[in-house]
């Protein structure tokens, strides 16, 4: 799910194109693909919200600490 993209592989990336329209469709790639990586983690951060609601309005304790972990930590990656 996660690429990692730095600054130095673009540039070697953009070294192997020889027009310039191949080096902007990378770079448009690659940000199109953290747009939408944002977009699905910040729709989990919601999801994960409303079942936790639901899982205190249960009273379920495990469910309610396996989703209060994995927000947390999906806001932590967020950072």
């Amino acid at each position: 799910m996660d690429k990692y993209y730095s600054y130095t592989d673009f540039l070697k990336a953009v070294g192997h194109y020889q027009h310039a329209n191949e080096s902007e469709k990378l770079l448009n790639d690659i940000y199109l693909d953290l747009f939408l990586n944002r977009i699905q983690r910040l729709q989990r951060i919601e999801e994960l919200k409303d079942l936790i609601d639901t899982a205190l309005d249960e009273r379920n304790k495990e469910a309610f600490y396996a989703y209060a972990t994995e927000l947390s930590e999906l806001q932590e990656s967020m950072n």
